[in-house]
């Protein structure tokens, strides 16, 4: 596959609802294969405080108004609307020197992360435009005042600054999480790629399926636009430590306390377990990664491996092994099927990293690769952004600063000596904090050291062996339910970890009230709050059941035959249920109890009414616990209250949470747990 030459396009922000070019004609970005211009880019003229209000305005109120399935709903449609466009995201990939397998990662990796915020936010979230978080904190003994913890969306906008290394994914995954939250976006993906992310804004806003302002896009510099932000906005920057923290600390985020996530500089290191030795899978696999890493995306990850850290007696078997896989990687065009790995973003890129190499051989001696001298197997070398893997060795890499400290943002690894297991633990710290770290082993021992230990310094650690090795998704491979970040170096920031990375767009508010209040603010039932008895709940459908419609049954006895009857018709003839003498010497126990099992038994056997109705199925229980023993003679009462009613979208059904209480004759609460059943919208049921 070929790149069809083509005159370049002047690239347009997206702001305050139009497309909008920049006053000059900009920076002209070129092929990073080629050579040959692709684009222009400039935002001169943009009105960056209208931008800001635009997305407050008209954007943040639609978005607040719908609920978190909703918002979920949008980003799945999206998701399916950017995937059947895929191809011609690829095609436009190849500019940016990314091959089939590169543009995989970015543009369906991306997407796919989109899809899976979706389906975590109908999964995971409740129906509703506020999230609980945590329990409800009693404030008082006669249960009058109580307290709760809520999250409501932040009602600015959040700022993304995306790097050039992944423009599709390194969008979607951060507005992905914002839009869920309820919050608008306004993008700034890096000049050198920009023109593959504006492609995809377009076809997004194309769709239609945004709310207006939801999403908007600012093409090159992005001049005074922090000096307008606010408390209520947040900014997020990928890129490198220098500019993140002149970013950080601009005077408005600082002034205003501005929300600053920041993804910067990573030295993640791997880790050849002592077991793993040549000839094992591990050792393969071990090989294999580190060459993987060396080469998705030419090295341009901020998850790459810098620094491989093996036991020394393996190191000379590591670099020839490594050095014969990296022989074959075949450099070239990256629309070429026989290329394995495509240019850098651009020539000052690769300038850019040879001179990091140029640091890095104060330390190290190059052993495989030569920065200078070029081979490729199509293109042309003079053009194209093109570099060779490197690989380096340094011998005494506790004296050896620069590869801990210098990072070079290519196809380059750095092999370092350890003698023993803690010695390969500081060399990992030594990287002052990372986004992930690996370790490839069998030994259960050496995975726990080596987790324990470099835990602290990273955001996620990656523990490779023979039994994983076809269904890991390796080292280098952010997960949108994972948390991608790292402490010190890698910017002290985190973004995805599915639900958490919604939470970070939200304001975690201790709202303390009346029990009916808070009720009423959190559109869940608690405690103290209002009920209303009458029709058996069960057989309301959801067009007719309320929060509060609550059931309380008639009692029941537990006698010894129920308690024996259950124990042989079940098999759990646990001594306490059995045996009266053991069940006393039991600090617990004052004689044989009921079983657990059997109280939530008897429990659903007052509680459900047994008619055909709108309740579909039960589908399990959260939170059970026993908290009073239950004696033969004890008798048992339920109160069944809707806690919660959650409507899925499409569907005819949705999910209800009752608060289960089960008491004694003494009122004692015997157990407490929450159910959770689907129930009908409209009963009798429409075909």
């Amino acid at each position: 596959m070929t790149i069809t030459l083509r005159a370049p396009r002047r690239l347009e922000s997206h702001v305050c609802g139009e497309w909008v070019p920049g006053a000059k004609e900009g920076q002209t970005l070129l092929d990073a294969a080629t050579g040959d211009p692709v684009a222009t880019i400039d935002s001169t003229g943009i009105d960056f405080a209208a931008a800001l209000d635009y997305g407050r305005t008209k954007a943040g109120p639609k978005l607040r108004a719908m609920t978190f399935h909703e918002r979920a709903g949008m980003l799945k449609a999206l998701g399916l609307a950017l995937m059947a466009q895929k191809e011609e995201f690829y095609a436009e990939s190849l500019h940016t020197g990314a091959t089939r397998p590169d543009g995989w990662v970015d543009i369906e990796g991306g997407i796919g992360t989109m899809l899976t915020f979706a389906s975590k936010g109908r999964r995971e979230l409740p129906n509703a435009r506020v999230l609980t978080d945590g329990d409800v904190e009693p404030l008082s003994r006669d249960n009058s005042f109580s307290a709760q913890h809520i999250l409501s969306p932040l009602q600015g906008v959040a700022i993304h600054i995306n790097a050039f290394n992944f423009p599709v994914w390194g969008m979607l995954e951060k507005i992905a999480p914002t839009l869920l939250a309820g919050v608008p976006c306004l993008v700034k993906p890096a000049s050198q790629t920009a023109y593959l992310t504006e492609l995809v804004v377009r076809r997004i806003v194309e769709t239609g399926i945004l709310p207006e302002g939801a999403l908007q896009l600012v093409c090159g510099s992005v001049g005074d636009l922090l000096d307008h932000v606010t408390e209520q906005d947040a900014v997020t920057f990928t890129g490198s430590a220098h500019t993140g923290r002149k970013l950080k600390t601009h005077p408005a985020i600082v002034q205003h306390s501005v929300r600053f996530t920041m993804e910067a500089d990573s030295l993640n290191a791997t880790i050849l377990g002592p077991d793993a030795v040549a000839g094992t899978p591990e050792f393969d696999l071990f090989v294999k990664e580190v060459a993987r890493e060396m080469t998705s995306k030419a090295g341009q990850k901020c998850t790459a491996i810098r620094r491989v850290i093996a036991p020394r007696g393996q190191v000379d078997a590591l670099i020839a092994a490594l050095r014969d896989r990296l022989d074959k990687t075949a450099l070239g065009l990256p629309g070429d099927e026989g290329t394995r790995m495509g240019p850098l973003a651009s020539l000052g890129q690769r300038d850019e990293v040879r001179a990091r190499i140029r640091e890095l051989q104060a330390v190290a001696e190059i052993v495989a690769g030569n920065p200078d001298d070029v081979r490729i197997a199509s293109g042309d070398a003079g053009k194209g952004a093109f570099l060779n893997p490197v690989l380096l060795y340094a011998d005494k890499p506790f004296e050896a600063a620069a590869v801990h400290d210098c990072e070079a943002f290519g196809p380059v690894s750095t092999v370092m000596a350890y003698d023993d297991l803690d010695e390969a633990v500081a060399l990992a710290a030594r990287g002052r904090g990372s986004l992930v770290s690996s370790v490839f082993t069998d030994d259960k021992d050496v995975a726990e050291r080596v987790v324990l230990g470099v835990a602290p310094f990273h955001g996620r650690v990656l523990i490779g062996n023979r039994a994983s090795a076809k269904t890991s998704t390796g080292h280098g491979s952010p997960l949108a339910p994972l948390v991608h970040g790292g402490p010190g170096r890698a910017g002290g920031g985190e973004e995805m970890g599915g639900i958490r990375g919604v939470k970070h767009f939200m304001q975690r508010t201790a709202v303390q009230g009346t029990p009916r209040l808070l009720s009423a603010v959190t559109g869940r039932w608690i405690k103290g709050a209002d009920t209303q008895q009458g029709t058996h709940p069960f057989r309301k459908s959801l067009a007719e059941l309320r929060i509060g419609d609550q059931l309380v049954t008639a009692a029941r006895k537990v006698t010894q035959e129920d308690v024996e009857h259950f124990a042989n018709f079940t098999g759990d003839t646990f001594y306490a249920h059995m045996d009266s003498d053991a069940a006393k010497a039991n600090p617990f126990f004052d004689d044989r109890v009921a079983h657990g099992y059997l109280i939530a038994s008897f429990a659903a056997g007052l509680f459900v009414e047994p008619n055909p109705g709108p309740v579909l199925a039960n589908y399990g229980v959260d939170n059970l616990r026993f908290l009073t023993p239950v004696y033969f003679g004890d008798t048992l009462q339920v109160r069944l209250t809707c806690k919660e009613i959650n409507p899925r979208e499409n569907a005819g059904h949705g999910e209800v949470r009752w608060d289960c209480q089960v008491t004694n004759q003494k009122a004692e609460v015997v157990a407490q747990y929450d159910v959770l059943t689907m129930v009908a919208k409209q009963w009798p049921q429409v075909s």
